[in-house]
């Protein structure tokens, strides 16, 4: 049997998982500072007849990542963006810079859904992504995700109350407010591409597809139509593996 290793490095954590051409029979995720873990878990795992890798990360995290898979007489597909690919087209000014997780999120979206839709991961950064019919990338925004500002506001200003913030539709503390104000950053972000989408369409928009570990604080308030795909990359990865043209 055949067994595909995928891999989505990313700025805080490493997502991989094996699938058999049938489905996953396995998914898990360490944290960049535990990338030697892998070593024992992967030890565990059928030997990958084929591995392919979404990078993200700085050339030393790569370095690592590329010594654990020599364990495997196999060559890895390190993949990036292209003009077009699995029936989506990208429409970066410079095709190639856009990201490998972004470029196989796109990829997995089309797959799931054919319509235009916001494709959505929430992490480190949140990246929030335009799909339109036929398949096309029209664009999207990149912006800190809520630990990088919670993080950002603690380094540069005097607060540092909102480790007990909660949420309130006019906040009455400084907790709150600053709770309140990563949400609406990201939720208003969320909704104003959304906006712009649903004009530029001339169709209803389809579910909103969200992925990424910081999504969960921010459903509560999302009052789109949206669907919640875990490890939406790695999905992605899989198609681009298995797409034969």
């Amino acid at each position: 049997m055949s067994y595909l290793l995928a891999i989505d490095s990313g700025n805080s954590f490493l997502k991989w998982g094996i699938h058999d051409g049938n489905q996953w029979l396995t998914q898990d995720k360490v944290s960049q500072d535990e990338i030697l873990l892998l070593k024992d878990n992967w030890s565990h795992i059928p030997s990958p007849t084929s591995i392919i890798v979404s990078c993200v990360t700085h050339t030393i995290l790569r370095d690592k990542l590329s010594l654990l898979l020599s364990i495997w007489p196999i060559e890895p597909r390190w993949i990036s963006a292209l003009p077009h690919q699995c029936g989506v087209s990208n429409g970066y000014t410079d095709p190639y810079q856009l990201g490998s997780d972004r470029w196989a999120a796109l990829v997995a979206a089309w797959a799931i859904q054919r319509q235009s839709c916001l494709v959505i991961n929430v992490g480190t950064a949140m990246t929030v992504d335009a799909l339109s019919v036929p398949g096309k990338f029209i664009g999207g925004i990149i912006l800190p995700g809520q630990q990088l500002m919670f993080k950002s506001l603690k380094a540069n200003t005097q607060l540092d109350s909102f480790q007990n913030g909660c949420y309130e539709d006019f906040p009455s503390n400084s907790g709150n407010a600053i709770y309140n104000g990563v949400i609406h950053s990201l939720i208003g972000a969320i909704e104003r591409m959304y906006s712009l989408l649903s004009l530029h369409a001339d169709q209803p928009l389809g579910n909103c597809i969200i992925s990424g570990g910081g999504a969960v604080m921010l459903l509560p308030y999302i009052k789109l139509p949206y669907m919640i795909i875990d490890n939406l990359v790695l999905e992605g990865l899989m198609i681009i593996a298995s797409d034969t043209q």
